[in-house]
């Protein structure tokens, strides 16, 4: 039996290669490692926006635009000039412009109607779309309506034509402000006045604001029915009186400014003194002027006006003379035409002599020596005498004041 010899064994020394290992390649020799993931490239941290794009902060969402001004096209344009900062207050306006302003700013029923009379050019117009513009932006939500008389009967005809009256009705009772400027065109219009009566009686009813304006008081107006009368009358009456010679000089400033003119003061009271009808003609006189002496290139100044409103001074000095000032004011204070020349210095006499003089010298362009020569020949002096004499009565004594003032806007007219 042949004896098997165990091969002695080979103790393996790590890291070196055994017998068996020769024919192996040189990598498996390495040791093994557990296998790694690829490198990968550092990613930016992640955001919710691109790079690319750059960060937009999220839009302001945009102010609603103010409601639309509910008229239905009814409402007559308005002239972006009448507003209440343009209107020039004076004496003779001053209570209908504190009664438009309370009508404007108040939208519960303060006056109503409104009633404003006065004559041509005196700020009726103005105050209507000055009333119309200020509702219109502090309570954006109350439909005002503004036309004039003629247009609300030219809108009745055509409703009675196309037989839609019954639209007619709903557009002019659903308002929140009625304002008719120059009723008194609807005079003698029988139907109109009928349509007009029951809108008026509908709208107090339900608590509208109505304004209206004419060149009467409701009392005065001819052919007017006496009911609609007495509901024009039930309100609030406010008058506009002819301009003083204040007033008329606040105009001119104001419209200077305006037109960003710088205009001599002389030749702004020349125009006050010698452009004495209305305010609306006194503004024109002013841009007359400024027009003319721009266009030729003259310099203003009194000379000029004299030479470019030759027409309006004429008509002015024609209009009012010391006669029919001294019959006007002896009429007044119930004495002589005679006693405007005598020598009599009794008070009764001597004043109403006085304000006469005053007057001369404020509505003619007479100078002190001919006033006092058509006074019975007095003196320059005396003349002037009277006219401080009268300044300081009516700075003092208001009555007086409102006669004086009585007195000329009667000579005016």
């Amino acid at each position: 039996m042949r004896a098997v010899h165990a091969r002695p064994s080979r103790r393996l020394v790590p890291g070196l290669p055994g017998p068996s290992c020769r024919s192996l390649p040189s990598r498996s020799l390495r040791p093994r490692l557990p296998p790694t993931a690829p490198a990968r490239r550092p990613r930016a941290p992640r955001s919710r926006l691109k790079a690319e794009e750059p960060r937009v902060s999220a839009p302001t969402p945009a102010a609603p635009p103010p409601p639309p001004t509910l008229d239905d096209g009814l409402s007559a344009p308005l002239d972006p000039r009448y507003t209440f900062d343009n209107f020039v207050v004076g004496k003779p306006n001053e209570f209908a412009y504190a009664a438009a302003k309370r009508v404007a700013e108040t939208a519960g029923m303060s006056f109503n109607p409104l009633f404003l009379y006065g004559g041509v050019g005196l700020g009726k117009t103005h105050l209507m779309h000055a009333i119309a513009r200020c509702v219109r932006q502090n309570q954006p939500l109350r439909r005002v309506i503004y036309l004039s008389a003629e247009q609300f009967m030219h809108r009745f005809i055509r409703a009675l034509r196309q037989q839609d009256t019954l639209s007619f009705k709903e557009q002019f009772r659903s308002v929140d402000v009625l304002m008719v400027d120059d009723i008194q065109f609807i005079s003698g219009k029988d139907s109109t006045q009928e349509e007009f009566f029951h809108t008026f009686n509908a709208l107090v009813d339900q608590g509208a604001q109505i304004v209206l304006s004419a060149d009467k008081s409701p009392t005065d107006l001819d052919h007017i029915g006496q009911r609609l009368r007495s509901r024009m009358s039930c309100g609030l009456v406010a008058d506009l009186h002819p301009t003083t010679y204040e007033l008329r000089l606040g105009i001119l400033e104001s419209k200077a400014e305006q037109m960003g003119v710088p205009v001599p003061p002389r030749v702004l009271e020349f125009i006050a003194h010698k452009v004495t009808t209305n305010g609306r003609e006194v503004e024109g006189a002013l841009i007359r002027l400024v027009a003319h002496a721009q266009l030729v290139g003259r310099a203003l100044t009194v000379e000029t006006a004299q030479e470019v409103l030759h027409d309006l001074v004429r008509a002015h000095d024609r209009r009012v003379t010391i006669e029919d000032i001294q019959k006007r004011v002896a009429d007044h204070f119930k004495i002589r035409l005679a006693d405007m020349h005598s020598a009599r210095r009794a008070r009764a006499v001597a004043r109403p002599r006085q304000v006469a003089m005053y007057l001369s010298k404020q509505l003619t362009s007479r100078s002190l020596p001919y006033i006092g020569k058509n006074f019975g020949g007095r003196d320059h002096t005396t003349v002037m005498h009277a006219i401080r004499k009268i300044e300081e009565l009516m700075a003092g004594d208001p009555s007086f004041a409102e006669d004086v003032d009585l007195l000329r806007r009667m000579l005016e007219a």
